[in-house]
């Protein structure tokens, strides 16, 4: 790897700040390292916040990101301040889950993705969102996303 392909990347090795929402947030990109051969890669954000867009009140989920790259992989730096931009948005869980979802689609367009949101009780019912792109490709090694049923979550 060399240093021409990095030089696009904006927020790794900078400071940055998160940005004030999700559509202002900017996701880079490096070449995936082992392209040819199916693998998984996991990103797990334990605390995940945005705010319900009626009431204006926090929202706090547990988001689990499984892919499976093409030619590309999120540099982790650019997801992490994209998942902090949420943090003053207003949307429905089913909202914000699939924004996350379609956002790492087009830019990545992995062979596979699903992401599951388990999202902490509002009004004493969790709403749990799950999306993946189709069935995975045979022979992956797919792990079980590890995030127990509601009981507490804790």
């Amino acid at each position: 790897m060399t240093d021409e392909l990095y030089a696009g990347l904006h927020q790794l090795g900078r400071a940055s700040r998160a940005p004030d929402s999700p559509e202002q947030a900017e996701l880079e990109r490096v070449p995936a390292p082992a392209q040819g051969r199916h693998y998984v890669v996991r990103f797990t954000c334990p605390e995940f916040t945005s705010l319900c867009p009626i009431t204006g009140q926090p929202d706090f989920a547990h988001i689990v990101i499984d892919y499976i790259p093409d030619s590309w992989i999120v540099e982790s730096k650019s997801l992490k301040l994209f998942m902090a931009s949420f943090r003053n948005h207003g949307a429905f869980h089913e909202g914000c889950t699939m924004m996350v979802a379609e956002r790492l689609v087009d830019l990545l367009a992995p062979l596979w993705l699903r992401i599951g949101a388990y999202w902490y009780p509002r009004g004493g019912i969790p709403i749990d969102v799950f999306w993946q792109t189709g069935a995975p490709p045979d022979g992956v090694f797919l792990p079980d996303q590890g995030v127990a049923p509601y009981r507490g979550r804790g």
